[in-house]
């Protein structure tokens, strides 16, 4: 028994070596979608295939996101601005990307993009809050994957899911937990069904960055915003001392 265990240990040591050694070679001409590159991980991601070879497509919020990242990446690396929450920003982004592939397909798919605010108590939200993070986080990356499964189906590409595990940790209302575990799910399943077309679906927990404290100042901003408009009913029930702890 023990002779077995330790040859199970080995195999296991001897796969992760093989497998962590794995590269992809011959990137010239792989193109790779990456979505929230303004700032944060996808924008250090898209720099970072961009040093290797990759050919990246980064989809930014705004234009001074694009500008700023052209200016520190090399000349093949291509940006299209890109809202998630708006269906058409997506169809010409989808175009953008079928024009730069040329036929070749799409070797990746990276969702980073993330609608964040508001979060707070369940019963200071409206429906409108819930679609503000939703419509980006989780219904505008199941439709940008959606109309790009073509494109990743031609060249037997991946699809790589982002996901800030703090999400994952249902400790305040909000949609922000909701499309986390809504990626989860939709991810877990396009894996399976994925699989007959050569296509990988991988999910990666990612957990919390030094740069992410900025939204700290943006969810206080928020909180005094909800706060604030409540009904003097739903106020008083909380009371002044709930807001401040």
């Amino acid at each position: 028994l023990h002779i077995a265990v330790l040859a199970s240990i080995l195999s296991l040591i001897i796969y992760w070596i093989i497998r962590d050694r794995y590269r992809v070679r011959n990137l010239n001409g792989k193109h790779v979608f990456i979505t929230g590159c303004d700032t944060g991980l996808g924008n250090s991601l898209a720099k970072w295939l961009d040093k290797r070879g990759f050919c990246v497509i980064a989809a930014c919020a705004t234009e001074k996101g694009s500008q700023e990242l052209q200016c520190c990446s090399s000349l093949s690396l291509k940006t299209v601005n890109l809202n998630l929450a708006d269906s058409n920003s997506i169809a010409r982004a989808v175009v953008f990307v079928t024009e730069e592939t040329a036929g070749k397909g799409l070797f990746g798919l990276v969702s980073s993009a993330e609608g964040s605010a508001p979060v707070g108590p369940t019963d200071w939200l409206r429906i409108e809050d819930f679609h503000s993070v939703m419509d980006v986080s989780l219904l505008g990356l199941i439709e940008i994957t959606l109309k790009l499964l073509p494109l990743l189906k031609k060249a037997e590409g991946r699809v790589v899911n982002l996901i800030n595990a703090k999400g994952l940790m249902a400790f305040v209302g909000g949609g922000y937990s909701l499309s986390k575990w809504g990626m989860e799910a939709f991810s877990d399943t396009l894996r399976i069904e994925m699989r007959h077309f050569g296509v990988k679906v991988s999910i990666v927990e990612h957990s919390f960055f030094k740069a992410e404290e900025v939204n700290s100042d943006i969810i206080e901003k928020y909180l005094f915003k909800l706060w604030n408009r409540l009904t003097p009913e739903i106020r008083d029930s909380y009371g002044e001392k709930y807001l401040v702890e």
